[in-house]
C-alpha cells in the first residue's frame, strides 16, 4: 500500500508538472504574438511594460558634487543674465491680433485657418491619425492659447473648400521676410474683395524679423505662439520627457550638442572639401542644383579651407570634441547628439564617441515600440507608386490584341541594375545621372518621421544644462535648428549655458594644433577656455547683430524680456547696455532675490587659469586621470576658493568697465 501510494503521489506530480508546462508553453505563445506586433495594415498598440534603451551610462565616479568651482565653471549659470526673465505679455494697447502666420493674421484681421505643414498622408504612407498641423503640435492647445489674439478655425467652411478645389481661391506665394508694407497693401486689398486669400510658405519667415517700434506688440505675439502657443503633441510630448529623464542618470547634467551638418548648409556655403571622399561629391552636386535655381550666387568651386577659417562652415564632431575637453568636461560627461541626422553617417561622429564615452541620440534612448507609438499606425512599406488608370484607347488597344492569334513576342530586355540609393552609404547615382532619384514612400515616410525626430531634439536641446551649436545656418543661409534653439533658451532662461563661439575665431585655434590635435599644451588650452568663456556673453551679444536680422525668433531680445527688480546694478546696467532690456518685470514675477552671502556659491565662476589638471586626462579615455582629479580638487579646493575670490574681484572691474 505504501509503495502505490507513492506510484499515485509522483503520478500526481508529474500531471502538475505537465499541466504547468501546457500553461507556460500557452503564456510564451501568448507573449511571442504579442511582441510580434505587426500586421498587414498597422503596428499593434501594445507596449511592453519594462522599456529596455540600448545606452547604459559609464562614470568614472557615481557620486556627482554640484558644490566645486569646476561644476560651477562647466555647469553653473551665466550671472551676467541671471535677472533676465522671459515676458511676452502685451504691454499696452494692441489690435488684438503661428509666430509669423499668426502675426500677419493679426495685422490683416483675418481669421486663421490652421496652417498646413504636411501634405496628403496617403502618399507619404504616414498615419492618418494625426493629418497636417496635428501631425507635430496640439491644435486644441494652439487655439486656446491665442484665444485673445487672434480667431483661429480648423478648417474652412464647406463652400470655401469647394472654391479652393476649383483654384478659386487667390493665392500669394510668400517669399522669405516679406514686410508689412507687402501685407496691407498687397495682400489685403485682395482679402476685402475675395474675403479669403491663401498664403503659400515655401521658405518658412514670412513676415520680416525686424519690426518697426510701433508694431512691437506683434513681436511679442511671435513669441506667445512660438514659445507658448506651439505645443508639441501629446506623444511626441511623452516620449521627449521619457528621453529626458534617461538622460539624467543619478542627476547628473548633460551637454546637448547641434552638429549642424546637412547637405544643403554645406553645400550653400562651399564646404564639400571637408570630407574628402563620396559625400564632397554629393555635396557638389547640390550646390549645383542650388545654383541652377538661383538659390546661391556664387561659383561650383569653392575653397572649402579658406571658407572653414573664415567661420562659413561648421565645425566637425571631432574640433567639438576637443574644445569641450580642453574647457575642462571629462571623458564622462553625457553629450547628446541632437538636430537631425548628421551628413556623412555615424562615421563623423566617432572621434567624438573616442573622446567621451557617453555620447547618445534619441535612437539610444528611445525603443522602437515607443517611436511606433509616436508615429501613430501607419500601414506596411509598399514602396510601390499608385499607377495612373489606363486610358479607354489603351483598354479598347488591349481587347483587340487579345482577340487576334498571339504571335511569338520578342525578349524582354534585362531589367535595369537596381538603385540602391535609399540604403545608406551608397550613393552610385551620383556618377550616373545629373538628377537625384526620386523619393520613395519609404523615403517620403522617413521625411515625415523627422519632424517628429527633431522635435524630440528641440525639448531635449531647450532644456540641456549646456548647449552647444556646431553651425547655426541652413541651406539657404537663414538660422537653422541651433538658431531657434538657442533663441528659446534665452528666451526661457536666459542664464543656462549656451556657448556661441565664433567659430573664425575657432578655426585659428584650432589651425595651430591642426599636425598635433591631440597633444595640445597648456597656454593653447587656456586660450580656449578664455574663447569659450567670452562666448557665453559676447556671442550673445553679437547675435543680436547678425542672426536677429533674419529671424526673430533666434534672438527675442529686448521685446519679449524683462528685467527681474532688486538684482545687483552692476549685472542690470550690463543688460540695458549691451541686450537694450529696459523694462522691469511685474512685482509680482520677481522671484527670488539672491541674498549677498549665497550669491558666490550660485553663480558661475571662472577655474584658476594655472590650474589645467583637467588638462592631465585632455584626450584620455577611462584613464586614472578622472579618479587622481577629483582627489585634487578636493585637496586644493582651498586654495581655488582663495584664487577664485581673486578673479571675482577681478570680474567685477571688467563688468563695471563695460
Amino acid at each position: 500500500m505504501k509503495g502505490e501510494g507513492k506510484v499515485f503521489f509522483l503520478k500526481s506530480r508529474m500531471k502538475w508538472i505537465g499541466l504547468l508546462g501546457l500553461v507556460l508553453s500557452a503564456f510564451s505563445l501568448l507573449v511571442h504574438f504579442l511582441l510580434a506586433g505587426f500586421t498587414d495594415d498597422s503596428i499593434s498598440d501594445y507596449s511592453i511594460p519594462v522599456t529596455l534603451f540600448s545606452w547604459r551610462p559609464v562614470f568614472d565616479n557615481p557620486r556627482f558634487n554640484r558644490h566645486t568651482p569646476l561644476y560651477r565653471r562647466l555647469w553653473g549659470p551665466t550671472r551676467h543674465v541671471e535677472s533676465l526673465l522671459p515676458y511676452a505679455i502685451p504691454r499696452g494697447y494692441h489690435s488684438d491680433f503661428i509666430p509669423d502666420v499668426v502675426a500677419v493674421s493679426r495685422l490683416l484681421n483675418a481669421t486663421l485657418v490652421i496652417p498646413e505643414i504636411q501634405s496628403t498622408t496617403s502618399s507619404k504612407g504616414i498615419s492618418s491619425q494625426f493629418k497636417s498641423f496635428a501631425y507635430l503640435y496640439n491644435e486644441e492647445h494652439f487655439m486656446a492659447s491665442l484665444a485673445n489674439d487672434v480667431r483661429v478655425v480648423k478648417n474652412l467652411p464647406k463652400n470655401l473648400k469647394w472654391a479652393r478645389r476649383k483654384k478659386q481661391i487667390p493665392s500669394f506665394k510668400v517669399s522669405y521676410g516679406s514686410s508689412p508694407y507687402y501685407y496691407l497693401h498687397h495682400v489685403l486689398p485682395v482679402l476685402i474683395k475675395h474675403s479669403v486669400v491663401e498664403l503659400v510658405v515655401p521658405h518658412g519667415g514670412c513676415l520680416q524679423a525686424i519690426l518697426p517700434t510701433n508694431l512691437e506688440e506683434y513681436q511679442r505675439l511671435r513669441c506667445r505662439v512660438a514659445f507658448h502657443a506651439l505645443q508639441f503633441r501629446k506623444e511626441v510630448q511623452e516620449l521627449s520627457t521619457k528621453v529626458l529623464q534617461r538622460l539624467r542618470p543619478l542627476g547628473r547634467p548633460f551637454i546637448a550638442y547641434d552638429p549642424g551638418m546637412t547637405r544643403e548648409a554645406l553645400a550653400y556655403h562651399g564646404c564639400a572639401e571637408l570630407f574628402q571622399d563620396v559625400h564632397t561629391e554629393l555635396i557638389q552636386h547640390k550646390r549645383a542644383w542650388m545654383i541652377k535655381r538661383g538659390i546661391v550666387k556664387g561659383k561650383l568651386s569653392v575653397d572649402s579651407a579658406e571658407q572653414r577659417l573664415q567661420g562659413l562652415c561648421p565645425l566637425m564632431p571631432e574640433e567639438v570634441g576637443i574644445l569641450l575637453r580642453a574647457y575642462g568636461y571629462s571623458w564622462d560627461t553625457i553629450i547628446y547628439v541632437a538636430g537631425g541626422e548628421v551628413f556623412g553617417g555615424q562615421r563623423t561622429l566617432i572621434p567624438l564617441h573616442g573622446m567621451f564615452e557617453n555620447v547618445v541620440d534619441r535612437t539610444s534612448l528611445s525603443t522602437g515600440w515607443e517611436l511606433a507609438k509616436m508615429y501613430g499606425r501607419e500601414s506596411k512599406h509598399k514602396d510601390i507608386r499608385p499607377k495612373t488608370p489606363p486610358s479607354v484607347e489603351e483598354e479598347t488597344k488591349h481587347d483587340s490584341l487579345k482577340s487576334i492569334r498571339q504571335r511569338p513576342q520578342p525578349l524582354p530586355p534585362p531589367p535595369a541594375r537596381p538603385k540602391y540609393y535609399n540604403i545608406e552609404g551608397w550613393w552610385g547615382w551620383v556618377a550616373e545621372s545629373d538628377n537625384e532619384p526620386e523619393n520613395t514612400v519609404i523615403e517620403l515616410r522617413t521625411n515625415a518621421h523627422k519632424l517628429l525626430w527633431e522635435a524630440i531634439d528641440y525639448v531635449v536641446s531647450v532644456e540641456a544644462d549646456v548647449f552647444v551649436p556646431g553651425f547655426d545656418r541652413d541651406g539657404k543661409g537663414h538660422p537653422s535648428f541651433a538658431s531657434l534653439v538657442m533663441g528659446h533658451r534665452l528666451y526661457q532662461s536666459a542664464s543656462a549655458k549656451t556657448f556661441r563661439p565664433d567659430r573664425k575665431q575657432t578655426a585659428m585655434l584650432l589651425e595651430e594644433i591642426r599636425d598635433h590635435m591631440y597633444e595640445a599644451n597648456h597656454t593653447w588650452i587656456a586660450s580656449v577656455r578664455k574663447l569659450l568663456k567670452r562666448s557665453i556673453l559676447e556671442g550673445l551679444v553679437e547675435s543680436s547683430k547678425r542672426s536677429k536680422t533674419f529671424s526673430f525668433l533666434s534672438h527675442p531680445v529686448p521685446e519679449c524680456s524683462c528685467i527681474r527688480r532688486g538684482d545687483r546694478v552692476s549685472n542690470v546696467s550690463l543688460i540695458e547696455a549691451d541686450l537694450g532690456v529696459t523694462h522691469r518685470c511685474p512685482q509680482g514675477m520677481d522671484g527670488v532675490v539672491r541674498s549677498k552671502d549665497n550669491k558666490n556659491a550660485e553663480r558661475e565662476e571662472d577655474l584658476d587659469e594655472e590650474d589645467l589638471s583637467s588638462s592631465g586626462f585632455f584626450f584620455g579615455h577611462k584613464e586614472s586621470g578622472g579618479s587622481s582629479n577629483s582627489n585634487n580638487e578636493t585637496v586644493n579646493s582651498e586654495a581655488n576658493n582663495k584664487e577664485e575670490g581673486q578673479l571675482e574681484d577681478q570680474e567685477e572691474l571688467e563688468g563695471g568697465e563695460r
